[in-house]
């Protein structure tokens, strides 16, 4: 008999699935082996032209947000304002399920009015559904929604704090401080995010915990890296964030030094033309290449065939940041070693010298340093990730992490709000 028998979790998502994402993917799966009964809820309809393999193992029912009378999203909904007509009708509407909603709409009176109307078809949906808690995997617009649905259908919410959410300067710290104060449950995913929460937010960040994104290790084989080719590995959005202009420049170096190497950077994104333009400018077309998103088991095979990933992040302009990139993570569980920056939660994992070599942001001469003396170095590439693999086991293990919160949900099922009792 499953242990959560007594209740249901709704997944409440910006979009869903999203190439990107496969941390959430995961978190739904490992939830759903352990026997909890999930239900996803998106707030836009997908927009993506690939998709992670993983997508096809989700059990739970994907729903998107449309008021159940209107059988399709508004015109209106899909742009930044909705008409007062669909608003008024979606609240009378939830009003028939949900007794308690006039009451609790002072609690949107500073909140879009989009996001009010999907809060409250989420509303009636968790309703219908019996769902016993709402997590949003991120603070954003999901959490804002999420937050709004738990209180019209008066039920608890959790949510996941991430780089994003905390750093970026489009962040609202009011917005922030009312999600904090009104979640049963918040998870962050370093200490780094932990720590700083804490110093910035006080006694509202008390009941975070930190929890970090995991792996299924019988799906990330370990191989040594003793014998491989001189490939550089790069995977992630082509966006500022990612650093990989800095990558290109690195890749500059390497080549004036004479080094026999080839690059690839998989991903998809904004800063693609840019990227290709650095690349055709010094001429290293015949060395570097942009090779597009790929799915999972594909990065795999790749990363088990490069002598090192590439990851040189930086915090950009507009205070983006990685919190601590998954594929940091995959490629350390697979054996392949690890250059990369002091962004926020990075070195708790790729920790300098023990399980991999960091250096500093926006220094492409310390990024070509690092990245030949892995090309070079077996004895090196294999020490770093002996010692990265039995990190990734003892501190990224999915089924361990996703048990903490699966215990928060429970805890703000049953009406237990302290951290100490969540363990």
């Amino acid at each position: 008999m499953s242990p959560f028998n007594d209740f249901r979790v709704g997944y409440v998502v910006k979009r869903y699935p999203r190439y990107s994402e496969t941390f959430v993917v995961r978190e739904i799966l490992a939830h759903e082996r352990a026997g909890l009964d999930i239900e996803i809820f998106s707030l836009r309809p997908c927009n993506d032209g690939h998709f992670q393999d993983l997508i096809a193992r989700v059990r739970g029912r994907v729903n998107y947000l449309y008021f159940p009378s209107e059988g399709s999203m508004p015109e209106a909904l899909s742009s930044s304002t909705i008409l007062a007509s669909h608003l008024w009708s979606a609240i009378r509407q939830a009003a028939e399920f949900l007794p308690n909603v006039w009451s609790a709409l002072d609690e949107a009176r500073d909140e879009k009015a989009r996001d009010i109307y999907q809060a409250l078809a989420l509303a009636v949906e968790i309703q219908r559904k019996n769902i016993a808690h709402l997590h949003a995997p991120f603070a954003s617009d999901c959490c804002t929604i999420a937050r709004l649905a738990a209180r019209f259908a008066g039920i608890t919410y959790s949510f996941t704090a991430r780089a994003k959410d905390i750093f970026h300067r489009s962040v609202r710290s009011d917005d922030l401080r009312r999600k904090l104060r009104d979640a049963a449950g918040v998870a962050t995913i370093s200490n780094y995010h932990l720590n700083y929460l804490r110093q910035t937010y006080g006694p509202l960040a008390k009941h975070v915990m930190h929890v970090y994104n995991g792996l299924d290790l019988n799906e990330f084989l370990y191989r040594s890296p003793e014998d491989r080719p001189p490939v550089v590995l790069a995977v992630g959005r082509l966006v500022e964030k990612k650093g990989f202009a800095d990558l290109v420049d690195a890749c500059v170096l390497l080549a004036q030094r004479g080094r026999d190497f080839q690059c690839r950077i998989v991903g998809a994104g904004s800063g693609r033309a840019e990227l290709q333009a650095r690349i055709d400018q010094h001429d290293l077309g015949d060395r570097v290449e942009l090779v597009g998103p790929l799915p999972q088991n594909e990065v795999a095979r790749l990363m088990h065939s490069s002598a090192v990933l590439a990851m040189p992040c930086i915090v950009a302009e507009d205070g983006d940041a990685d919190g601590l990139p998954n594929v940091i993570q995959e490629a350390l569980a697979l054996g392949t070693p690890v250059v990369t920056t002091d962004v926020t939660g990075i070195p708790e994992v790729v920790r300098h010298e023990q399980t991999g070599l960091q250096v500093p942001q926006r220094d492409p001469t310390a990024l070509a340093e690092a990245l030949d003396r892995l090309l070079i170095d077996a004895d090196l590439r294999v020490s770093l990730a002996e010692r990265a693999r039995q990190l990734i086991d003892s501190e990224f293990n999915i089924h361990r992490n996703t048990e903490r919160r699966r215990a928060m949900f429970r805890a703000a099922v049953h009406g237990c709000h302290t951290m100490q009792e969540v363990g």
